[in-house]
């Protein structure tokens, strides 16, 4: 996935924020904005109003949340807060739905709860925004961006030095691939041809990004998903050896981001 973009390992990225954050606690952002494409991880917001049961502005979400409960599904920050505040954001990033004039110099949120790679990924959890419709409304953005710095130009130079955290694959598995009883995908393809179709659909996605002038991208893999509570409990009903079968499932996946 070369395509002349400056493809960031996540964990060394996140390591090298760590070791600068004294440096740049009280200076300006190192990055001009930060844009985030992704799932339920690093949704903030964008599926209140959809109509899904993926979504999280309820309690107990957001009860360590210093603006309390926003549409993130977790307690507290997520992934992509404590990285913009790494960075040196004095404010959470704003999800798409809300995001408005200038606010979107500073970055957009357009992540959503159950999206994936695939648009059909995640349907049984019914609506949400697919990483294709992402990309549609970042295209949205980047026409306001050119109403906002005057040429098309210019917001190119300026959205080429800005920030972007792109992370989805998960709903591809365990609300995809995993569920043979709503989707085909398991029976169309082995493990490695899935992951390969995956990364091959990612990497045009990515190569649409580019063309909307992002430069500095960071792509983090998947984390073992068979160990994740809703798929050792739900679809391995703590069968060990399906966990086993999941995790080793993400692997290639994994290796096709480098």
């Amino acid at each position: 996935m070369a395509y002349k973009i400056k493809v960031w390992c996540f964990l060394l990225f996140l390591l090298k924020l760590v070791s600068n954050l004294q440096n740049c606690a009280h200076a300006a952002p190192q990055v001009p904005c930060f844009f985030i494409f992704g799932d339920s991880l690093a949704d903030s917001g964008n599926n209140n109003h959809l109509v899904t049961t993926s979504k999280a502005n309820y309690r107990p979400y957001g009860i360590d949340f210093p603006n309390g409960t926003t549409g993130r599904f977790t307690n507290g920050r997520t992934t992509v807060d404590i990285i913009g505040e790494l960075l040196g954001f004095d404010q959470f990033i704003p999800p798409f739905v809300t995001a408005r004039g200038r606010d979107i110099l500073v970055g957009v949120n357009y992540a959503s709860g159950a999206a994936g790679i695939r648009d059909e990924s995640g349907r049984e959890l019914g609506d949400r925004i697919s990483l294709n419709e992402q990309l549609q409304n970042h295209a949205a953005t980047f026409n306001r961006s050119i109403q906002l710095l005057g040429t098309e130009q210019a917001a190119t130079n300026y959205l080429n030095k800005c920030l972007y955290y792109v992370s989805l694959g998960t709903n591809d598995y365990i609300n995809n691939y995993f569920v043979p009883g709503n989707y085909e995908t398991s029976r169309l393809y082995t493990q490695d041809q899935y992951a390969k179709v995956l990364i091959d659909q990612y990497s045009q996605q990515i190569k649409r990004l580019y063309l909307f002038g992002a430069r500095k991208i960071a792509l983090p893999g998947l984390i073992p998903l068979g160990s994740i509570p809703y798929a050792s409990s739900t679809l391995c009903l703590k069968n060990l050896s399906c966990v086993a079968n999941i995790n080793n499932a993400v692997l290639p996946f994994n290796a096709g981001l480098f």
